[in-house]
């Protein structure tokens, strides 16, 4: 009976740990041992381009990837995990419940947009975590239109300025715009609970994000936090009410609740602390990848952050790790010293940095070609070659 590896989850960190696992299989050509995802879809969505327009179109295939280099997908969404006896229990599209047991278990979930309690979060706010959600707010936006013109309509409020925040801002003039005409005055607002733009991005790239916004007219309300959302707008949490049809939250990220069934530390965001080989600190067979992952970076105390930079590489070492340990060969440890930013800045451009302090290296149009390039080809999954794939998935390529 040949081993088990099962994957859970077609994201970014899930992909790659398939692929990688592939690849290590591959090299010392062994075929008793398979691989398994586990995912809702064979697609990888791509989740960073959620803020733009057509989001429908914002997803890559994965059959015939997956078909190409020896990985079965299974269709189903992951609802326990049994440690002990090392099974998956999972609910197929039909709603049919099944069992998947493993030898090796990487899990690579995800995470997804933290929902608090505030009034009216659910029945009028959007936001841009999933495809559904982001096509939700598409739909809306464009039914704009159809309002009669009024403060409401043409005031965009989005809660929270961080990376999410910011490029979802950046990009509603330009949106507005093509639905409502060049004559409307629109208005685009941030709410942050920071005491300046951009507060937690630091000092070096928050001159780009303020010029930005003037160019663009974003205007910024700080030390403020959304109490409630309703039909006509949003309450902030001194009672100020901001009039908007259209709310969109963008506040904060956990990892996925199957971490919460497991006996292993966690951090605040709910993502499980693993060693330098991405194992699950206190388990024997579970791996993780991407967002369930709070995995040291360096020696210097960064670890990895909930993005796709870092999930492709915490993929790539996680599947050729759970490899290794089922052939007997040695890990590879996760390093990922060089952390990189690349921020879309909407029609001012873009701001590029690197290192944890962000220092700015490119801006404006030189950063947009940058980020252009990484939003359309870099994040995407390699062609179904077997050959490109395998050597795609190497976890010693560097990722910025």
């Amino acid at each position: 009976m040949k081993q088990q590896i099962l994957v859970i989850g077609a994201g970014f960190g899930g992909v790659w740990s398939a692929l990688s696992a592939a690849r290590l299989l591959d090299m010392h050509d062994r075929n008793d041992v398979e691989i398994t995802l586990l995912a809702p879809q064979a697609e990888l969505r791509i989740r960073p381009r959620f803020y733009e327009t057509d989001v429908h179109t914002m997803f890559a295939p994965l059959d015939a990837l997956f078909d190409t280099v020896g990985v079965r997908f299974v269709k189903g969404t992951a609802e326990h995990l049994d440690e002990l006896g090392r099974t998956v229990g999972y609910r197929d599209e039909h709603g049919g419940q099944g069992v998947l047991s493993y030898d090796r278990l990487v899990l690579a979930a995800g995470s997804q947009l933290s929902r608090p309690p505030v009034p009216g979060l659910d029945a009028y706010a959007f936001d841009v975590d999933e495809i559904e959600s982001a096509a939700r707010l598409e739909a809306h936006l464009k039914s704009l239109k159809d309002q009669p013109d009024s403060i409401a309509r043409n005031t965009v409020v989005i809660a929270g300025g961080g990376f999410t925040g910011i490029e979802t801002a950046t990009e509603m003039p330009a949106r507005l715009r093509a639905i409502l005409g060049d004559d409307a005055a629109i208005r685009v607002i941030i709410v942050d609970r920071g005491p300046q733009i951009a507060a937690a991005m630091g000092d070096e790239i928050r001159p780009s994000i303020v010029e930005a916004s003037d160019h663009l007219g974003i205007e910024w309300v700080l030390n403020a936090t959304v109490a409630a959302v309703d039909a006509n707008g949003v309450t902030l949490a001194d009672g100020r009410h901001i009039e908007s049809h259209t709310a969109i939250w963008t506040v904060g990220f956990r990892a996925s609740k199957l971490t919460e069934q497991m006996t292993s530390v966690r951090d605040a965001q709910g993502r499980l602390h693993v060693d330098e080989n991405l194992k699950v600190r206190g388990q024997q067979h579970i791996y993780a990848a991407g967002d369930v992952a709070y995995a040291a970076t360096d020696d210097l105390g960064n670890f990895a952050a909930m993005s796709c930079q870092h999930a492709i590489a915490l993929g790539r070492h996680a599947g050729n790790n759970v490899a290794a340990e089922l052939l007997g060969v040695a890990p590879t440890p996760y390093r990922q010293p060089k952390y990189v930013t690349c921020l879309d800045l909407g029609a001012w451009g873009a701001v590029y940095t690197e290192g944890w302090d962000r220092q700015v290296k490119l801006i404006k149009h030189e950063a947009k070609e940058l980020k252009s390039q990484i939003n359309s080809i870099w994040i995407y999954p390699p062609a179904a070659d077997r050959a490109t794939a395998l050597a795609a998935a190497d976890p010693m390529i560097p990722v910025a």
